[in-house]
């Protein structure tokens, strides 16, 4: 019992860390402005319309939830950070659309089984630290039938080498949690889902991102608004050598990536992986 009561506070402390990483900064201004089309290509590719019950898992601030509402679904959104709510509130009833929010650990979702047809996740779930929990929860809560779509960063991308290039400067990860860019790899997906799923569709793509100037103008926008980069620096608190060193890998990360300085508007061009399937019946 008390191994079984440690694990579990263990658990809680690495969960308050997490809502409170993704609740500094400003992600919501950050996935409106950088990457606003993501969530819109995976509601389309998981053929998401009127009638249907969909949950956004790791839903931030509605990147995909608002377009499923808009493709006339039921929505739920949930996210461990509620924080990052009411700026989805406020989109959604810009754009028209009503949806529920609810706070919600990818990795014990409050939800009966099979209670969803569509269940997604553009970029959050990929940031849960246990894959398989996470994995097992998207399954759970889908119908036998139902869809299951994640569209992930993928390890060999952009962001993926950009959370290789933060890795020396972050604390050491807790035990058993994986780094998110894995849920990029197709080989890893389909074992998390196993003979649970069938019908799994595949493909990387990419989404070409024009809204850095120059590769410090990234670095800069990144330390104000992405909360692991922000959690990055304040580990580095009384270290300013080591923070130098971080700022300029990242401005060599986005120099390789092609933005060039002095190139006004030269894009990036960040790998993803869409990922669809159908839970086994």
């Amino acid at each position: 019992m008390t191994t079984q009561n440690s694990t579990a506070d263990v658990d809680r402390a690495l969960k308050a860390k997490h809502r409170a990483m993704w609740a500094q900064g400003d992600y919501p201004s950050l996935a409106a402005e950088v990457i606003p089309e993501l969530g819109a290509i995976l509601v389309e590719a998981c053929g998401v319309g009127p009638g249907q019950r969909v949950l956004d898992v790791g839903a931030g601030s509605g990147n995909a939830a608002i377009p499923a509402a808009l493709a006339g679904a039921d929505v739920v959104a949930s996210d461990l950070t509620p924080e990052l709510f009411e700026a989805g509130r406020l989109a959604a009833e810009r754009q028209g659309a009503r949806l529920t929010w609810q706070e919600a650990d990818a990795e014990a979702l409050p939800f009966r089984d099979a209670a969803f047809d569509t269940v997604l996740s553009c970029v959050g779930v990929m940031f849960a630290p246990h894959h398989e929990r996470a994995a097992g929860e998207l399954v759970r809560v889908c119908r036998p039938g139902g869809t299951i779509g994640v569209l992930s960063w993928t390890p060999q991308g952009f962001i993926g080498r950009m959370f290789a290039a933060m890795k020396p400067y972050a604390p050491p990860p807790p035990p058993g949690a994986q780094p998110p860019p894995l849920w990029g790899d197709e080989e890893h997906v389909r074992s998390l889902l196993g003979d649970r799923v069938t019908d799994v569709r595949a493909e990387r793509r990419t989404v070409r991102v024009d809204r850095f100037a120059t590769p410090e103008a990234f670095r800069d926008y990144f330390k104000e608004r992405y909360g692991p980069t922000i959690t990055v620096y304040k580990n580095l608190a009384g270290e300013p050598g080591r923070a130098a060193a971080l700022d300029r890998d990242l401005v060599a990360l986005a120099r390789d990536g092609g933005l060039a300085a002095g190139q006004d508007g030269t894009p990036l061009e960040w790998e993803y992986l869409l990922l669809t399937a159908r839970r086994a019946g």
